[in-house]
């Protein structure tokens, strides 16, 4: 309540606006520094992944129109968003007509410019014997080039225009300078071919193609790999359930989800999901809560438990009271937690985006200067008619010294076009991706892969990602006859049969019978282990689940007891020669439950949640790469460490509330570790938001997947190594590209910019430049396709066409390993 009034004391607002139009780090710069202007806005945070705009602002002094109009205004589009859901829709609508539109750009300009690039050179190399002459008219290749331009090419021209109007410059201008200005002289050369602009020789409209074509791809890449972060919030919304059962004046009716208010009585049938947060007043059943809490074990409920909203139930049917409904309850609170956590990441202004936005203006000033250089010194002091360009027959002629001036300063502007800078980073993370999907890793975007190269921390969860997730028997002891324990272990039941007694496979046997119509987790377990064994399980004559305690059957006439210490208490079974075993299989975090006949202690039965295959393996592949490995859990701090030693992990965060999770997470931040979150479970998506990367495991629940930044679709925890791994190799291959774009770029512009024409009489034509261009940008190609022969350390550690060994089920070991 006192939360509420605070809000109201508090003039300021937060609202959220999704904003259209947005490609680079520096349109996030434009928009940002356009709401920050305005009188009344505090503080304003645009994400670039989701497209949306968080503003926190005085509705007495700005509106949202205003805040839209003066997003507008400088060259972008924005509407409020009432709801999330819409919210979600609308960014997914726009980002897929973002990669439709490029696409079919692409379709159009790639075949369009090869046959132009083909007419272009077709005195050259081998072209000539099989391109036919009439494909190098001027004006045919003009025909084939206007629709590139004035098609793919009109959204640079159009968002330059915008950004020009707000005084903003972005890649959009460099390469609309670029194109125009390729076109234009090569149209003007066509029809006036003695105007003085370089004449025959200088036909730019395989420039002006190829840089459309190349621009365009680049985009398409990006829209393809941009983030899905909106689906999380999607599947997390989707766990509401839409109708609850209430009763109403005796009465049972359906009413919306929504409409439930707190002190309503609602009834759960099974198999339905509980609609909102509540306290059973009566029935019993077992709910699955592992969307929310992560707890792999269904979860007993009897009166005065609570419930959550959004959890499964399983078998029995009760009525709760609701306690908390709307925006208060878990799931919502769990929704607001993980929008938050997507939204509050201020996007890291990117170095290759700062220096290429730098660049452009700075590229625009020196084509400026090579102009008036050439224009009033150069042409006078150097110019000589015999100049030939470089590597081309064309003689320059009579040029007049605007023609040569413009010419210089045009190469400048196409040589220097960062392309090959923006085909470096995403044309290397398609490839990591790719690569990562061949090993089953899946790669959320671009800033997931950088993210992952730079780690120090891993923190796995515990259920469900170090562990199965799913009870499973590791022990069955029995009593010696005299009286003392016999140290009869099954550990790794299904595995290893030598060494386990009749004795202990009747006490199995047993169990197995008076669980055999249970439900419970344990009890399915147990039934599960003897079927592995292949005991015989006949029907019990009667069967009787006591809450809390365990259950009593009947069998061939004799009683079978089996439960915990208040059972045995309860019914007079002497359980004293088992309790010091029974005490250290619970030091190593097992449940212990008891098997009685007639009231005499026949043996006990340890059930624990297991590791999974490999656990121990990745632990010890991810110290060997000299990373610190975490183990968080919301379990008692005896079963967490117990599992830790088993695995290897020295470092333990246990009793960690699901809510708490992302603020361990940022502590560990705050102590300038660089942390991945490896978890699964709803109720790890927080904090798989909050980490550096999220890595979600396969088995994991969709919500945690579609938060998390990394995916591994197979169960084996090794591919956490594989991701980091690839993401190493990836970082490699876009540091090695960017090199080589910018070292392209520091040597191509000074020999464009005529540097040695005075000494050596040569100029590049800007075909030429955009030939270099290209080839540059092919070259960066070539070098991130030597990732495909990246393989994984594990992989390289067994012969070559060896398939990964398939794993042998294991049990976790009862003491250390």
């Amino acid at each position: 309540m006192s939360h509420h009034q605070d809000r109201r004391r508090s003039p300021t607002q937060q609202a959220t606006l999704q904003v259209t139009g947005m490609t680079c780090a520096s349109c996030v710069a434009h928009v940002e520094r356009a709401l920050r202007e305005l009188p009344g806005v505090s503080q304003a945070i645009v994400n670039l992944a989701t497209g949306t705009a968080k503003v926190e602002y005085d509705p007495a002094q700005v509106s949202l129109e205003q805040m839209a109009q003066a997003i507008h205004e400088v060259g972008y589009e924005a509407a409020p968003i009432v709801e999330a859901r819409e919210a979600v829709d609308r960014e997914r609508e726009a980002r897929q007509r973002d990669i439709q539109r490029q696409g079919l750009y692409l379709l159009f300009a790639a075949p369009l410019s090869a046959i132009i690039m083909l007419g272009t050179f077709r005195d050259y190399w081998i072209f000539p014997y099989f391109v036919p002459e009439w494909l190098g008219n001027k004006f045919l290749l003009g025909l084939l080039t206007t629709p590139i331009v004035f098609g793919p090419g009109r959204q640079f021209f159009v968002n330059s225009w915008r950004g020009l109007r707000a005084g903003v410059t972005d890649m959009n201008l460099l390469y609309a300078t670029g194109i125009g200005a390729a076109y234009l002289i090569a149209v003007i050369n066509t029809l006036w071919p003695t105007a003085g602009f370089g004449g025959e020789g200088a036909m730019f409209y395989e420039s002006a193609a190829l840089l459309t074509t190349f621009i365009v791809l680049g985009r398409f890449l990006e829209a393809l790999t941009r983030g899905r972060t909106s689906e999380a919030i999607r599947k997390l919304m989707s766990l509401q359930p839409k109708i609850a059962r209430v009763l109403r004046s005796g009465q049972e009716r359906e009413i919306p989800a929504e409409a439930v208010q707190v002190g309503d009585i609602v009834i759960v049938r099974p198999g339905e999901r509980i609609p909102v947060d509540g306290v059973v007043v009566e029935g019993y059943s077992a709910v699955d809560e592992s969307m929310i809490t992560g707890e792999s074990m269904p979860v007993e409920k009897k009166a005065g438990d609570e419930v959550i909203g959004g959890t499964m139930n399983k078998t029995g049917s009760f009525r709760f009271r609701a306690t908390k409904v709307g925006t208060e309850t878990a799931l919502a609170q769990i929704i607001k937690l993980v929008e938050d956590a997507q939204t509050s990441k201020a996007p890291i202004q990117r170095l290759a985006d700062w220096v290429a936005g730098h660049f452009i203006l700075g590229v625009h000033a020196l084509a400026l200067l090579v102009f008036i250089f050439w224009f009033f010194v150069g042409y006078n002091a150097f110019f000589d008619p015999d100049t030939s360009f470089l590597l081309s027959p064309h003689k320059l002629g009579e040029i007049g010294v605007f023609g040569f001036a413009l010419l210089l300063s045009i190469t400048v502007l196409v040589i220097s076009c960062p392309c090959a800078v923006g085909l470096a980073t995403p044309s290397a993370m398609m490839a990591g991706t790719g690569k990562a999907a061949e090993h089953g890793v899946l790669f959320k975007g671009a800033d997931a892969i950088e993210a992952a190269s730079k780690l120090t921390t891993i923190v796995f969860d515990k259920t469900g990602t170090l562990t199965k997730g799913e009870p499973e028997v590791t022990d069955v002891i029995t009593p010696h006859p005299s009286g003392s324990p016999l140290p009869q272990r099954g550990e790794g039941m299904g595995v290893r049969v030598e060494g386990f007694g009749e004795r202990s496979k009747e006490v199995l046997r047993l169990a197995a019978i008076a669980e055999k119509n249970s439900e419970h987790p344990l009890g399915e377990a147990i039934v599960r282990a003897a079927q592995e064994w292949g005991l015989e399980i006949v029907p019990a004559q009667s069967f009787n689940a006591i809450p809390g305690h365990g259950v009593e059957a009947r069998y061939e006439n004799s009683e079978i007891l089996l439960g915990n210490r208040k059972l045995m208490a309860e019914r007079g079974v002497d359980i004293s020669a088992l309790l010091a075993q029974a005490e250290e299989l619970e030091r190593d975090g097992k449940t212990v439950m008891f098997v009685a006949q007639d009231r005499k202690a026949l043996g006990l039965i340890a059930v624990a949640d297991t590791l999974k295959e490999y656990s121990v393996e990745a632990v010890q592949q991810l110290r060997r790469l000299g990373l610190s490995v975490v183990m968080i859990t919301g379990d008692n701090k005896r079963t967490a460490e117990a599992i830790a030693r088993q695995v290897g992990i020295d470092r333990v965060l246990a009793e960690v509330l699901p809510q708490d999770k992302a603020k361990e997470i940022k502590k560990l931040q705050a102590q300038g570790q660089r942390v991945a979150m490896v978890g699964d479970g709803i109720n790890d998506a927080p904090a798989l938001a909050q980490a550096d990367v999220g890595i979600a495991i396969g088995s994991g629940t969709d919500i945690a997947k579609e938060t998390g930044h990394v995916i591994l679709i197979k169960e084996d925890l090794r591919d956490v190594v594989v991701a980091l791994e690839v993401a190493k190799a990836t970082m490699r291959k876009v540091k090695q590209n960017l090199f080589w774009a910018f070292i392209y770029n520091t040597l191509g512009i000074p020999i464009a910019a005529g540097l040695l024409y005075p000494l050596a009489r040569i100029v590049v034509s800007p075909e030429l430049a955009a030939f270099f261009m290209a080839m540059s940008s092919v070259s960066v190609t070539l070098n991130t396709l030597l990732l495909r022969r990246f393989r994984p350390s594990l992989q390289k550690m067994l012969p070559e066409g060896a398939k990964r060994p398939a794993p042998a089920a294991v049990a976790a070991p009862t003491g250390g390993e």
